[in-house]
């Protein structure tokens, strides 16, 4: 079940003090270090570019990387921190741990749906709303699921999917220990729009009777 683990490329760095790092700056990479795993600390470098569109897109403190450096054994890793400049706002060093496969360690799982085909809700027009399109996991390092699977066949309208309904992949856990909503199926907008309006016209049609009623009593 272990999913697609993205590569990350980096390059040995020369030297590991101050000067070496601000050398590696000005040559448009960010200094780090691979630490973990029974084996010493590795200086490298990555490319600036690189770094940060994987910072942009998001999730990068819990996505396992496939590291690869010229001249060692390819590694998986997690990254643990990255220092960011305090005026600019962007990386000046990152750090990354090297994990076994025993190694537990957090991950947003995507949650993929079955079963819209024979969803009463959804023939009915109501529309599945994803409230999680990830969840966070407690899993092992060598089997990553690529995902997990709700299905909402036989869901009618208002009806829920939480994590209680899922089955798990062995040896994967919840990070959140209550039983949270996954999705759920949500009345079109029309109908709650519909439902709204016969609401405000029953208060609406009140308040001329009262109107009437106090209008007879000050001619009495």
């Amino acid at each position: 079940m272990a999913g697609e683990i993205p590569d990350l490329n980096a390059t040995v760095r020369a030297g590991t003090g101050k000067g070496a790092a601000r050398q590696a700056r000005r040559d448009g990479l960010v200094p780090g270090i691979v630490y973990g795993g029974g084996t010493d600390p590795l200086p490298i470098n990555i490319p600036f570019n690189i770094l940060f569109k994987k910072l942009k897109d998001g999730r990068f403190l819990s996505t396992l990387y496939n590291m690869k450096v010229d001249g060692h054994d390819d590694v998986r890793v997690i990254c643990r921190n990255v220092q960011r400049d305090v005026v600019k706002d962007l990386p000046t060093h990152v750090d990354f741990m090297r994990l076994k496969r025993t190694t537990k360690i957090n991950l947003f799982i995507p949650v993929e749906v079955t079963g819209e085909d024979d969803c009463p809700g959804i023939r009915k027009g109501g529309l599945l709303t994803m409230v999680r399109p990830e969840v966070e996991l407690v899993v092992t390092a060598g089997d990553i699921p690529e995902s997990i699977t709700i299905s909402v066949a036989g869901l009618d309208i208002g009806d829920t999917i939480t994590i209680s309904n899922v089955d798990l992949p062995a040896g994967s856990k919840p990070t959140i220990d209550r039983d949270f909503v996954i999705a759920n199926i949500s009345a079109p907008s029309a109908l709650a729009s519909a439902s709204g309006d016969e609401e405000g016209d029953g208060e609406e049609g009140d308040a001329p009777e009262a109107e009437a009623a106090g209008d007879e009593g000050g001619e009495e």
